[in-house]
């Protein structure tokens, strides 16, 4: 049975977090996926998520939380019944500029993973864009992720869209290592300008019907919605939410 959940990281600017999460309740949702900033007040975290019935699946933990703080991350892991750690992105001036360069990033990231693995949870890399350029190999930032032991993926289909590529090419090549999809649309050309060119779920311009299918054959189970940027996180929640119910 698919999980549909929604990125708290799309209501930062809704606050607060208690009301956003009420929100999200009465529109269906019954999983969340938290980031990293929310973890560092634990007790609003707990409390709403208490009040409002919500189960937080999954989270999004930056590589420095994961390096020096990983015992308040696995405590509020065990503590909020988190099964899924995802690092979300580095910045620009941190990237490697070529593939030995991603290698050892990637391994870095894997060995950073290594409590969330031990105790028997699911760890990986969330990607943006800039992952799907071609390195000095042609390989791409995302390949390496891929194919390094340790990691798996939250494929964001948005920004695979964003960066020109084809989201269901991208789940056929890394089936394997796929464990959730951020389900995210782009707006038409021109369309949406004050939110940054996102859209609402099934609003946009991805196939879902192919995107789905394709997640299904890989045995993707986890969707996380997701919008960067919306004008209305209670319309963006509840028209994605429909939409991912027909799926």
């Amino acid at each position: 049975m698919t999980t549909h959940a929604y990125q708290l990281y799309c209501s930062r600017k809704f606050p607060p977090l208690g009301d956003t999460l009420k929100m999200l309740s009465e529109a269906g949702f019954t999983a969340v996926e938290g980031y990293g900033g929310l973890l560092e007040d634990a007790e609003a975290l707990k409390s709403g998520l208490k009040d409002s019935g919500l189960h937080m699946v999954s989270c999004h933990v930056g590589l420095d939380q994961m390096e020096t703080k990983a015992d308040m991350v696995m405590g509020l892991a065990r503590d909020l019944n988190i099964q899924n750690i995802y690092v979300p992105f580095v910045m620009p001036d941190d990237r490697p500029t070529d593939a030995a360069g991603w290698r050892a990033f990637a391994a870095r990231v894997a060995k950073a993973g290594q409590p969330v693995r031990d105790a028997g949870l699911t760890f990986g890399w969330h990607n943006h864009d800039f992952e799907l350029a071609k390195l000095d190999t042609g390989e791409t930032p995302l390949d390496i992720l891929a194919q390094t032991d340790g990691l798996t993926l939250e494929l964001d289909l948005g920004w695979v869209a964003r960066a020109g590529e084809d989201p269901v090419a991208w789940i056929e090549k890394h089936a394997d290592k796929i464990t959730a999809a951020h389900i995210k649309d782009v707006a038409p050309a021109g369309e949406n300008a004050d939110e940054d060119g996102w859209a609402d779920v099934g609003h946009g311009t991805q196939d879902w019907p192919a995107i789905t299918k394709a997640l299904t054959a890989a045995g993707v189970d986890l969707y996380v919605t997701e919008h960067d940027n919306p004008a209305d996180h209670q319309r963006f929640a509840t028209r994605s939410l429909s939409t991912m119910k027909t799926f």
